[in-house]
């Protein structure tokens, strides 16, 4: 019986029953609520050396006992005996990095007490736990203790939720030492409640703390710095901490928060952390049309990048604007000036009515923590060499420039130094300028390719674990022998149309092994064209509800990186028999159009289908056959006509107002045997990279109007809001006065329009320099449900139609796995499977896939931006840049070639003497005064600026890695 999910049981499975009778005031009448809970006799206790328990044992669909999962023979200490371990709530809620050490804790009972208290305080936790369950090498078993009649206890009156759990849990650790006595079997109960364990041994149950247990394990060092500060407070501490003077306010508390919200005295928004200054943070909230500015370490008040805060408003005299210094490196110069609150001398006071002032607050508490692991490495300057083995405190700099360094305990100082490693923060007093945290673990020699790129994932939290069993198990069993029935009788062909004659083609980057979709175009006897857009099926092997579907769910989207990929799918279908390679039977999604001479459509149709790609082109090879005018064959024909049809398609889209941002994208050349990075250059868009978005936009478009006709309340979309007009103030104000050029922006055709006549004849690049800019200034595109928003809403900003999915790559997207189950109810292939049609799931999945597609891209730039500082390191190079942001102490230049931008410290401009620099910000411009003799000289430097800059390396000793060094060439 899991204690996971808990079913009504069969009569011949209940010994009791307990009701409970509940009277509840509703809409002025008086209800009796009675509820009962079915107590079980037949729940085993999961120990291989059980015999009372082997009959107990739950069965398979087969009808065949599972086996037990505790060892028979478990890990045996001269304290403790052979013995399981049973952890209570707070070791699993605080020491979970412990509890997951791959050579330590096996055999572990995690109590349904335990795990229904987890699962309403942390599901990304509870979770967790889920997982170390489901892998059999660590041997973790969920008890039903609350549905077992030997182990479960009624709350007493007056008895508090939480100490009715400890007795719970003590209730369940006595049953297991009284049951396992006669087999020399021990349970050892693990808490770090004294009180609890004081209860506990007067019972004759077994207790440690999990600091004492883990003495006498082999990795103790490592073990003893997994285990959170919480756990490990000691009352001499809590006193110490209690005669320390505060630094920061106290926070708020919840109740106190929330009552205020609703009154409107304070506000709730998401903390975003300046990348350019530590000690600057902004809250966008209702109401204000300019996100709230936070200044200054006080009126950040312990808050940290991500958290969902409560802002207090600041009077109008005490509205600043935005930051106009980069923060150096080293924080520790900026903490007197932070320590009053509007001192940071990153912030210049305003007036209100100042075009650019902004609404100022400050944080009056956290209403939920975005607390993750950080990956960084530990400031040497705080390891004190001498001390060999023993404890001390050191720092973590997090390579997240936005998070605080951590403080934490360890042991292994001396070894941690130039590793990159991860810590996570377990609490932040009001007396302590550093939040306090713990070792979680060393990933390996810092600058290392291999430890780097396992930050990158941490960092981003990408899921990179291995497929676990269970999702495995989920593939054919034929493997890569699988392949599509040759008799179409055989109910695979069901529904399905033979597309096999058809002369399709996928058209992608070089190399690419996840075909997601393919293309064909034929002249029809009326005239017209029949465009085909064709789909890898992956919902034919990726089942709902199932450990594959699970995991795709979980993961949301595959991540590309320079030198790998992190797959969505396991290899075999995402490569293989998903993929539609050429020259072999797939199937396949089909979206077919009859168009006329025009590109308009006449009528659309969606099927499942089997295709037979007849080649597979890279963007430069398709491009290449087009243009070759000797190349007559029918298949070379078909393109011709998708690429011919695609322009009028495209030209369609830019007259209804779509826009044609720009993005920097790079291509780094690699090693084929080694991978290092060789040279990187700028990726060249062909007339085919067009001719494949054109109708992947024109297909997703389609399919979004199908599954919301079709299911009005729960089709999953993707909307791209229109941004605030008071987004564009700045990049307005700076063209205006840079340029005399303005930017239009009441409507995306209005702003498309405006873009277009923003071109500088001197520079050519000014205009994709702007779109880039302005793509800044966008909101965010996102998944969603169609039943939570108006349809008005459905929108997408950028693409100008009224609504949008993802339909195209479902080896790579989840959100396309979720259209496509949509799609085949739709068209009456398959019924709509209940977990499809829940609202509830889809807003948590949707809100789940719009993290992960923005980790994932985040993971991807900070790839190409580590492979470019390893391509130009030990070189100098000196390349055109663009001049993007002016601060009173250096400006950020973008290089085009690189696709990365980085800053140009006014300090860096002169050898010798300091130089004077005035900055006139209304102008967004520099003036530099270089003293060093012989040749003193003024250099300008504004916004838009073309300048030449010499392009290095040096180590950030923030980072702990390789950074790109920028220096002007004047």
């Amino acid at each position: 019986m899991s204690a996971i999910g808990y079913k009504r049981p069969s009569s011949s499975a209940t010994k009791d029953q307990k009701p409970k009778v509940f009277v509840r005031a509703a809409r002025g009448k008086v209800q009796k609520i009675v509820r009962e809970r079915y107590l079980r006799d037949d729940i085993p206790c999961q120990s291989k050396s059980c015999p009372l328990c082997l009959s107990k044992l739950p069965t398979d669909s087969n009808g065949n006992a599972l086996e037990p999962i505790l060892s028979e023979e478990p890990f045996f200490l001269e304290k403790f005996g052979r013995h399981y371990l049973i952890p209570d709530t707070n070791v699993f809620y605080h020491c979970m990095d412990a509890l997951e050490h791959p050579s330590n804790f096996f055999d572990v009972i995690v109590l349904q007490t335990v795990l229904s208290e987890i699962a309403s305080k942390s599901i990304p936790l509870y979770n967790r736990i889920k997982r170390l369950c489901q892998e059999k090498t660590k041997r973790f078993t969920p008890f039903s203790n609350e549905f077992f009649s030997e182990t479960y206890i009624d709350k007493l009156e007056g008895e508090s939720p939480n100490d009715r759990n400890d007795r719970a849990i003590r209730a369940a650790a006595s049953w297991f030492t009284g049951h396992l006595a006669g087999l020399g079997l021990k349970v050892v109960l693990i808490t770090n409640d004294r009180r609890n364990a004081e209860i506990a041994a007067e019972q004759g149950i077994q207790t440690s703390t999990l600091k004492d247990y883990v003495q006498y394990l082999p990795d103790f060092e490592v073990l003893l710095d997994m285990i959170s500060a919480v756990a490990d407070a000691t009352a001499a501490n809590e006193k110490a901490a209690a005669e320390t003077k505060a630094i920061y306010d106290p926070h708020w508390s919840t109740s106190r928060m929330l009552t205020c919200i609703k009154n409107g005295e304070v506000h709730k928004g998401v903390l975003n952390v300046s990348t350019y200054n530590f000690l600057e943070g902004s809250i966008n909230v209702p109401g204000f049309n300019k996100p709230i500015l936070i200044s200054g370490r006080e009126y950040l008040n312990r808050a940290v990048q991500g958290d969902v805060v409560c802002v207090q408003i600041l009077p109008q005299s005490q509205w600043k604007s935005e930051a106009g210094e980069i923060a150096s490196d080293d924080e520790d110069v900026l903490v007197n000036a932070s320590a009053e609150p509007d001192a940071s001398r990153s912030i210049d006071l305003e007036t209100p009515t100042s075009k650019k002032a902004h609404p100022t607050g400050k944080i009056v508490g956290i209403l939920k923590r975005n607390w993750r692991p950080y990956v960084g490495h530990v400031d040497n300057t705080t390891v004190a060499q001498s001390k060999g083995g023993s404890q001390q405190t050191v720092l973590l700099t997090p390579m997240d420039r936005r998070i605080p360094k951590i403080r934490f305990r360890t042991r292994q100082a001396p070894r941690l130094l130039g590793q990159r490693i991860v810590a996570a923060i377990d609490t932040w007093e009001a007396t302590s300028r550093y939040p306090e945290g713990h070792f979680v673990r060393a990933l390996g020699e810092m600058e290392t390719k291999e430890a780097e790129t396992e930050a990158l994932l941490l960092e981003y939290d990408v899921q990179h674990r291995p497929f676990p069993k269970a999702v495995l198990d989920c593939l054919p069993q034929e493997g890569h022998n699988y392949k599509v029935p040759e008799d179409k009788s055989d109910p695979l062909w069901k529904n399905r149309k033979d597309l096999r004659d058809l002369l399709i083609c996928s058209i992608d980057p070089p190399g690419c092994q996840d075909i997601d979709d393919a293309l064909h175009a034929r002249v029809l006897p009326n005239g017209n064209f029949e465009v085909g857009v064709h789909i890898a099926d992956v919902t034919h092997f990726v089942k709902p509800k199932t450990a594959m579907d699970n995991e795709a769910a979980s993961r949301g989207t595959t991540v590309y990186l320079v030198d790998k990929r992190i797959d969505m799918l396991p290899m075999l279908l995402g490569t293989d028999l998903c993929s539609l390679r050429p020259y072999v039977e797939r199937f396949a999604f089909s979206c077919l159009w009859e168009m006329d001479e025009n590109a308009d459509v006449v009528n659309v149709s969606f099927t499942k289908s089997v295709i037979a790609s007849k080649d597979a082109f890279s963007y430069a090879d398709a491009q290449a056959r087009i243009d070759d005018e000797k190349m007559q064959d029918p298949l070379t024909q078909s393109m011709r006509i998708l690429l011919k049809l695609s322009k009028k398609i495209k030209q369609k889209r830019m007259d209804e107002g779509a826009l044609n941002l720009a993005s920097p994208e790079v291509r780094i050349q690699t090693d084929s045997e080694t991978s290092d990075p060789m040279d990187v250059e700028i990726k060249q868009l062909l007339e085919t990279n067009s001719l494949v978005e054109e109708f992947m936009l024109l297909a997703n478009i389609s399919v979004a109007q199908k599954i919301y006709d079709t299911f009005p309340q729960t089709a999953v979309l993707r909307r791209h809001a229109a941004p605030p007009l008071s987004n564009f103030d700045s990049l307005q104000d700076i063209l205006q006065v840079c340029k005399g050029m303005h930017l239009k922006c009441d409507t995306s055709k209005a702003l498309a329009k405006s873009l277009d006549e923003c071109v500088d004849p001197k520079e050519p690049y000014f205009n994709t320099l702007l779109r880039i800019l302005t793509t800044r200034c966008m909101l965010s595109a996102e998944y969603f449900c169609s039943g939570t928003i108006a349809a008005p809403d459905f929108r997408h900003y950028g693409l100008a139609t009224s609504i949008y999915t993802h339909f195209t790559s479902p080896i790579r997207r989840y959100a396309d796995v979720l259209a496509h189950r949509q799609l085949a109810a739709a068209i009456d292939y398959e019924v709509l499977h209940p977990s499809i049609s829940d609202k509830q799931r889809l807003i948590e999945i949707s809100n789940g896939i719009n993290y992960r597609h923005r980790m994932a891209q985040m993971a991807g730039r900070a790839s190409v931006e580590y492979y470019v500082g390893q391509a130009l390191k030990g070189g100098i190079a000196e390349e055109d840049a663009y001049v993007i942001k002016v601060f009173k102490n250096g400006f950020v230049v973008f290089i085009a070639k690189f696709g990365l931008e980085g800053i140009v410290y006014t300090k860096s401009m002169t050898n010798m003497l300091e130089p004077n620099v005035e900055f006139l910000e209304d102008k967004y411009m520099l003036k530099v005064e270089i003293r060093d003799p012989p040749k003193p000289k003024i250099v300008e430097v504004q916004m838009f600026q073309k300048v030449r800059v010499r392009v290095g390396t040096v180590r950030d000793e923030h980072s702990g890695k390789q950074k790109v060094d920028i220096r002007l060439v004047h």
